[in-house]
């Protein structure tokens, strides 16, 4: 068995006159050719047998693995491991098995063109995702490079941008780089009309505006988000999200989540933590999904249920936070049991009886208590004095 016998070349808008001689040596020896169809007609002419990208993509991985040891090549745009198939494959073939002949990504081509310098950019992916998932990286002099589902996602981010404030964006459109259609186009978010523009490009963000970007601490403005009374108030939150604490890949678990803010700002604390907002309530998880893509992480997975029985089955968390239904029979125990070794659990209270179960699982746990009181200035007559909410005890504790 050859050692290398999965070669995934980045193809280039200038087709084969851009590959390395080792690139074309790998094309040219593979018995099958994995590509899309573009891939496959900038790749030409090929001698092995072509395959186009099936939709969806997954279900061509079967065949490809089932091809281990014979030459076999993997055609990609640009960097395959930049938002690419190089890094799916890779979690399937080891890295031993596989030669790889990346080529500059999108993103480098944008910085090329623009002058712009690519360490001090934002760069997002909307091919085949959730327009929002700029939200988070919108905030004045920020320089965003983005990746376009196709020709209209430039109208799209403009609309966006306009209705955030940042309308003196300007969008620069970079369409087919590399090869003999490049074009570069720019116009102002909120006048834009450029028309006509290619599938394959990359947009360039100069952001600016009035807007205000979401801040980089925890405990967002409570108006943010959309409730009706159960959410977890500012101070509290950023105490809890520090409690959580959130690291990269990170699975969360948001039991009670009512307006699902600790897992909306969860998952605001980076681009790989994950979150699963679970509430027994209708209306509030529809709620819960409309605060998460207006504050940027349309992704976050709301279950509908009342936990502990709709836990069965669920990805199991690196992370548990239970804000509602505290004192439900059974659910601290059966959240417990889900929880990864090594993972932190926080639980919050605000009831007696709520209180209860927590004293009870520090009884039984060991971890950490602790009891927060916060007071607002609010207006008596016409003079102001101290409003204080109800206190929140706090039960934190680390898996062994």
């Amino acid at each position: 068995m050859s050692s290398r016998w999965l070669a995934i070349v980045g193809i280039g808008e200038d087709g084969r006159a851009g590959l390395s001689p080792a690139a074309a040596a790998a094309l040219d020896g593979a018995e099958v050719v994995y590509g899309g169809r573009r891939h496959l007609a900038l790749a030409a002419p090929l001698a092995a047998e072509t395959r186009p990208w099936p939709s969806p993509i997954h279900e061509a991985y079967p065949g490809i693995l089932a091809r281990r040891g014979r030459p076999t090549c993997l055609l990609a745009t640009g960097d395959p491991f930049h938002y690419g198939i190089g890094a799916e494959i890779a979690r399937l073939v080891p890295a031993d098995e596989i030669a790889a002949f990346p080529q500059p990504s999108a993103f480098s081509l944008a910085c090329a063109r623009l002058g712009w310098p690519l360490a001090e950019c934002g760069l997002v992916t909307l091919h085949g995702r959730a327009l929002e998932r700029i939200v988070p990286h919108l905030r004045p002099g920020a320089r965003l490079l983005v990746l376009a589902w196709d020709g209209t996602t430039a109208a799209a981010v403009a609309a966006l941008l306009t209705g955030r404030g940042f309308g003196a964006t300007t969008i620069t459109v970079l369409e087919a780089m590399g090869g003999p259609r490049e074009r570069i186009r720019a116009g102002r978010a909120d006048a834009f009309a450029l028309d006509g523009i290619a599938p394959l490009n990359t947009l360039a963000l100069d952001v600016a505006g009035e807007g205000e970007g979401l801040p980089l601490a925890p405990g967002l403005d409570d108006a943010l988000f959309e409730n009706d009374g159960q959410l977890t108030k500012a101070e509290i939150r950023a105490l809890t999200l520090s409690a959580l604490r959130p690291q990269p890949g990170r699975h969360l678990w948001d039991i009670g989540a009512g307006a699902g803010s600790i897992s909306i700002e969860w998952m605001l604390r980076g681009p790989s933590l994950r979150a699963t907002a679970i509430e027994d309530r209708p209306d509030r998880a529809g709620r819960i999904q409309r605060n998460a893509a207006s504050l940027g992480v349309p992704d976050l997975a709301v279950v509908l249920g009342r936990a502990p029985a709709i836990l069965d089955g669920l990805p199991p968390p690196d992370a548990v936070f239970v804000g509602g239904g505290v004192s439900e029979p059974g659910l601290l125990d059966r959240a417990a049991a889900a929880l990864r070794s090594g993972g932190r659990f926080v639980a919050n209270a605000v009831t007696l009886e709520g209180e209860a179960a927590l004293l009870a699982a520090f009884a039984h746990r060991g971890g950490s208590l602790r009891r927060f009181t916060v007071a607002r200035a609010a207006a008596v007559g016409g003079l102001h004095g101290w409003r204080t909410a109800m206190p929140v005890t706090q039960w934190a504790w680390t898996k062994p």
